[in-house]
């Protein structure tokens, strides 16, 4: 593609523009890679629309009314932006100018990473898209509407009511202040955006479902294509890992969507043994040519991977690979202090998936947030499971249960192939449906969202409502911020005990399962505990679920709690309340900087103890003591 990503005029270059194959945690659509793409990060003009007059005065063909500059992905109320206005701002406006000159039977898309909430997008004064959803990815073809000349003009409207609760919003606060559990606002572009050359005829999307005890993968690839069966098409696929060659097929293209499984040639696929299986101890990936051709010549070929990893249950034990397994999790916000929701770059993200690894966590809680497809790069190639939620409404309506749907269908859509999600959360803690325990048809979206995941993605574990008031779940998952270890050994440490606390007892005044809702032969996890506060800078702030003044009162009282789960011989697994200290809540292992209040050496003795809920860990060949952190990738 001829292609500059120039900045505004009389504006500062971009801060990055990226050509040819990136590396590892660098292309901003990790599975589906192509060469020819071009970073518009960088500085865009910016104007803020607080009357909302900017469409009826046609900014998308203005210049003058741009009297700002930003720095893209940074929302506006973050300080890495250039703005920092935490104020109210409803309607904001972008513009940019670019130059691209198409090839010759090549086409130009324009991708977002995410823009909250609603996107009008324009290129040369031309409508070319529209998007609603603040968490999820859209994409355009533009290359009809480019000038000739090569010189090009982007706007984008983003409008954000802080005030409408029925939108799907997250840890995104509504007040002017944060209080409680929320934070600052993340509002407009605050995922990359890119260009990106590809031909008429294309690989749309790819989708892996891995089929471990058929000792497969099942490939799903849809085309961009005219009359597939009246041309002589076909897709090669060549799977990898390291320089062994498993697969090398070729299937001919009847229609715009082929579907194949590629069986995988494997001496040793016994389960949990071969070292094609994925896993956090063992994060083997393989990775994917897929080609188009037409007659045998190549009309377009893009990069992948995936992995050969099975997640599910057999009584109240999850199975990883089909063994047990215990789920050693961090809940995490991935919020900057400087950045809010976006990543303060790259380098951020692969960071905060070691310091996960290198705490002796084997997986993370992403909690209220749909975090950028780098993390989960990161994450399947460092070893790290992921449990995925939906960012939350607050108010329950119609509106609200379309909104949710249909945003929960792009991101089961964008992230379904990734081998460490193991779980998808549609719902947390009741969280825009309060009257759940009460009301008929909020169980009824509850349950809805249930069997519609299971529906799109039925290899995974999901759970309706995490915390409480669950419904329908594959794991009951408990949030319990007892501060006695002792308690936490009353509570679970016995099958008597657990049934008795899923039953009857309240950990958070809210009954665990609703109803008609069998508790009996299912994983139990505790997906929320801990949360203790250690403030570095003994700021004033919310001190939540208990506070200590030292450094060892933080490690003594991680230990007490995490090894009174530990010590139950009954439960699935647990998950840390939280990573790092995220504005006025301050019970990270981390601080907001993301430095350790505690040696994480300490913290990793602690969580990497073995669990008695799954007694083989102490004669398995793989001992969690032999872990050592990863090193940085190299420049190479």
């Amino acid at each position: 593609m001829a292609s500059t990503a120039d900045a505004p005029r009389d504006r500062a270059t971009p801060a990055t523009t990226s050509w040819g194959r990136p590396g590892p945690g660098e292309h901003f659509r990790p599975q589906l890679t192509r060469p020819d793409w071009v970073d518009l990060c960088g500085t865009w003009d910016f104007a803020f629309d607080d009357e909302s007059v900017g469409m009826t005065q046609q900014w998308q063909r203005r210049e003058d009314v741009f009297d700002r500059r930003i720095e893209v992905p940074f929302p506006f109320e973050s300080s890495a932006s250039g703005i920092g206005d935490t104020d109210y701002h409803p309607v904001v406006w972008y513009r940019r100018t670019m130059s691209v000159v198409p090839q010759p039977g090549r086409r130009v898309l324009l991708h977002f990473g995410a823009v909250d909430y609603r996107a009008h997008v324009w290129v040369n004064g031309h409508a070319v898209t529209y998007h609603e959803g603040g968490h999820t990815p859209f994409a355009t073809d533009i290359t009809s509407i480019l000038d000739p000349s090569g010189e090009q003009v982007l706007v984008v409207r983003a409008a954000d009511d802080p005030h409408d609760l029925r939108q799907p919003r997250g840890k995104q606060d509504w007040q002017p202040e944060p209080h409680a559990i929320w934070y600052d606002r993340t509002s407009g572009i605050w995922q990359p955006v890119w260009l990106e050359e590809v031909p008429e005829t294309r690989i749309r999307d790819l989708g892996w479902v891995p089929r471990v005890d058929e000792r497969g993968i099942d490939l799903t690839v849809r085309l961009r294509t005219d009359r597939p069966a009246r041309r002589h098409l076909t897709l090669r696929v060549v799977l990898r890992q390291a320089d062994r060659v498993l697969a090398d097929d070729t299937y001919a293209v009847q229609s715009e969507e082929t579907q194949r499984r590629i069986t995988i040639s494997e001496s040793d696929m016994s389960i949990g043994h071969s070292d094609l299986l994925w896993s956090p101890e063992n994060p083997s990936l393989i990775d994917a040519t897929v080609t188009l051709l037409e007659d045998g010549e190549v009309v377009d070929e893009v990069g992948s991977y995936t992995a050969l990893r099975d997640i599910g249950s057999s009584r109240d034990r999850l199975l990883l690979n089909g063994r047990p397994y215990f789920l050693r999790l961090v809940l995490a916000q991935n919020f900057w202090p400087e950045t809010h929701l976006a990543a303060p770059d790259a380098e951020a993200l692969r960071r905060e998936v070691q310091l996960i690894k290198d705490l002796g966590f084997n997986g993370v809680r992403l909690h209220q947030k749909v975090e950028d497809p780098r993390f989960l790069e990161w994450c399947d190639r460092l070893g790290v499971l992921v449990w995925a939620e939906m960012p939350a409404a607050y108010e329950y309506s119609g509106q609200t249960v379309a909104r949710v749907t249909r945003e929960w269908i792009e991101v089961l859509e964008r992230d379904a192939s990734h081998p460490c999600i193991i779980a998808w959360v549609p719902v947390n803690e009741s969280w825009g449906v309060p009257a759940l325990q009460r009301s008929g048809a909020q169980q009824d979206f509850v349950r809805s969202m249930y069997h519609l995941t299971k529906a799109l993605d039925p290899e995974r574990l999901v759970i309706g409502n995490d915390g409480w008031e669950q419904p329908v779940t594959d794991v009951v998952t408990v949030h319990d911020y007892t501060a006695q270890g002792h308690t936490l050994r009353e509570r679970y440490g016995t099958r008597a005990a657990l049934a008795e606390t899923v039953e009857h007892t309240q950990p958070l005044y809210r009954a665990i399962l609703l109803p008609g809702t069998s508790g009996k032969e299912v994983p139990v996890v505790i997906s929320e505990f801990g949360g203790i506060t250690f403030d570095l800078e003994r700021r004033e702030g919310w001190f939540g679920y208990g506070a200590v003044s030292t450094p060892e009162e933080l490690l003594r009282g991680y230990a007490d709690l995490v090894e009174a789960l530990l010590s139950s011989s009954v439960l699935a697994g647990f998950c840390w309340t939280q990573l790092t200290d995220t504005q006025q809540e301050r019970n990270g292992l981390l601080t907001s900087a993301r430095t350790p209040k505690v040696p994480l050496d300490q913290i990793r003795a602690i969580t990497t103890r073995l669990s008695a809920a799954v007694a083989g860990d102490a004669v398995s060949e793989f001992a969690y003591g032999d872990y050592v952190p990863a090193e940085p990738p190299s420049d190479d």
